[in-house]
């Protein structure tokens, strides 16, 4: 489609206007990248790459338990499984946007042969559903996966 303008004013007002709104739609793809790169830094083995995903004094609630709250216990928390599974893999399968929250599903695979491990292999899939704060980082994650089944697995059920 070709498109002639009369003026060369009118196409800068018009380039102008175009590049100056923000839609839903540019904020979601902002958020689906940093969900790619979010599960990159799991796939990384490194914590603290996890953790800096979130605000400083961030929140991540798994199955309604214990908070770790800020990067710290974040990176504890995600340490935890780097070590249980060191061949962990994680994959994006989607993230949708709803009441301002993003909900980023994703699957875990894995065997576990950290220390103290069963050697059994798990797959099971979850999602986490985010708030992100005014700089763009994870504020709060509620994260919710089938602990029943993952159980099974781990323990080779």
């Amino acid at each position: 489609m070709i498109i002639k303008f009369k003026t060369l004013t009118t196409f800068f007002i018009i380039i102008i206007a175009m590049t100056g709104c923000k839609s839903d739609k540019s904020e979601f793809d902002k958020i689906l990248i940093f969900g790619q790169k979010y599960t990159d830094a799991w796939n990384s083995k490194v914590p603290e790459k996890m953790a800096s995903f979130y605000a400083e004094n961030g929140i991540l609630i798994v199955n309604k338990g214990t908070p770790a709250i800020g990067r710290k216990q974040l990176a504890e928390t995600a340490q935890s499984y780097m070590e249980a599974f060191p061949d962990l893999e994680l994959t994006m399968d989607s993230l949708t946007k709803k009441n301002g929250t993003y909900r980023y599903y994703w699957t875990f695979r894995g065997t576990n042969t950290g220390s103290n491990g069963t050697g059994n292999k798990v797959n099971f899939s979850g999602f986490e559903e985010w708030t992100m704060n005014e700089q763009g980082l994870v504020q709060k994650s509620l994260g919710t996966y089938n602990a029943e089944e993952y159980q099974k697995q781990l323990e080779g059920i």
